[in-house]
């Protein structure tokens, strides 16, 4: 009972901390916004040996803890990753600033003259698992949008997540911004967790981050409005008109660039006119970069289950399944997917627009590898995830996305008859 006395003590405090800090924040210049991140930038790359040092405990960690192979590469961090990180920071920094952006401006017959504009939403608690970069890129991207944010990452990125914490303070305090705009809950008690999700006086809304296990808690328990970020079920579908040498690659993509994220491919749909011939060569191909296929009228590595199908593998897995058409890859979709990603290779045109319109996933592509499902990818600079609900945020949620707005209404001693 102390132990929660004083886990609900130190969430109050943040929580406090966080709301004046917001209320500043509205208020900051562009320039103060961006001067903050590129200060964060440069402490980042000056302090990446300390960084990876803290990134090594982690690592420690996750092995004593048994994390597969594509956990631990999801929480890796090498100078590569870093630069990756300064980059991200500093591609958020030379975006356009959302805060005051005109949405919509009309004139009604009263007289009055009406502006919709972007405003911030407030205080945004992220809650999120292995990958420390997501620190900086949701510490960015709030801080953009002009909220501030509570950050809890997951135990397995404790350490690393606090050296990133730092020299993102280390920004705002050059830029004379609060530094309460970006605060990290400083312990890997779960108690936390389960306080931010009540803290209805402080947060204004919760972005939960991970597996299907963290998403569901949040979405069960939280009194604060969510941005729901499900799991990456992915479908790739291969259909009768696809070009053979593109569709091996884009599915090997995106199944093998990296199995640990929520955009790689867990699930092959194959047209059964191409089932024996290009279906069986990117069954093959899989197989041959170590791809476990667990596969149902394809000569896989197992024969699949119905269990494989729904499943967000994140490893060396995946199920594949022939289809009788495009109907029935659309149904299996529908069925097995998780709103997230799906991408259709063809060269029929008709065939995409009935995908793209008979699908209502976040994201839907043609022709291209599911790994693109990021925010980065779509110009945002980083994103704090992929939103598969339909309110508000939906896809990559950027800054634009971290907005709300108001209505500002002028008249000239305007009376209503």
């Amino acid at each position: 009972m102390k132990d929660q006395i004083e886990i609900s003590t130190l969430m109050a405090g943040i929580g406090a901390k966080a709301r004046d800090a917001a209320g500043e924040l509205a208020c900051a210049s562009a320039e103060r916004k961006h001067a903050a991140l590129i200060a964060a930038a440069d402490a980042v790359w000056a302090r990446r040996a300390e960084i990876i040092a803290a990134n090594g405990k982690d690592m420690d960690f996750g092995r004593e803890k048994g994390l597969t192979a594509a956990m631990l590469d999801r929480l890796l961090l090498d100078e590569g990753r870093i630069r990756g990180i300064v980059e991200g920071l500093r591609a958020v920094a030379e975006q356009r600033d959302p805060v005051g952006e005109v949405i919509a401006e009309w004139d009604m017959a009263s007289g009055l003259h009406i502006r919709r504009v972007r405003t911030p939403i407030g205080v945004i608690g992220v809650i999120y698992e292995s990958r420390p970069n997501v620190t900086a890129d949701a510490g960015a991207l709030c801080l953009k949008a002009g909220n501030a944010v509570i950050l809890r990452g997951g135990s397995e990125s404790f350490h690393s997540s606090g050296a990133i914490h730092d020299c993102l303070v280390e920004g705002l305090r050059a830029a004379n911004l609060p530094e309460a705009a970006i605060q990290r809950v400083p312990t890997r008690d779960r108690a936390a967790v389960r306080e931010m999700l009540h803290m209805t006086d402080a947060i204004d809304v919760i972005v939960p981050r991970g597996g299907k296990g963290l998403v569901g808690l949040v979405q069960r328990e939280a009194r604060v409005p969510v941005f729901a970020h499900l799991e990456g079920i992915c479908h790739i579908y291969v259909d009768k008109a696809a070009d053979p040498e593109k569709a091996r690659a884009v599915v090997l993509n995106a199944k093998t660039r990296r199995t640990g994220i929520c955009g790689a491919a867990e699930c092959l749909l194959v047209h059964r006119d191409v089932a024996a011939t290009l279906g069986q060569q990117i069954v093959d191909d899989l197989k041959a970069a170590g791809v476990e296929v667990r596969a149902r009228g394809l000569k896989g590595s197992v024969e699949a289950v119905d269990d494989d199908f729904g499943t967000e593998f994140l490893d060396m897995k995946i199920a594949a399944k022939v289809v009788e058409n495009i109907d029935e890859a659309i149904e299996h979709i529908r069925e097995f997917g998780s709103g997230h990603t799906e991408a259709i290779l063809t060269a029929d045109d008709a065939a995409a627009e009935r995908f793209f319109q008979r699908l209502d996933s976040a994201i839907l592509m043609r022709n291209a590898s599911t790994q693109f499902a990021d925010g980065g990818e779509f110009g945002m600079g980083a994103e704090i995830g992929i939103a598969t609900g339909k309110m508000h945020a939906r896809g990559p949620v950027g800054a634009e996305q971290l907005t709300s707005f108001k209505y500002l209404v002028e008249g000239d001693g305007t009376l209503r008859s």
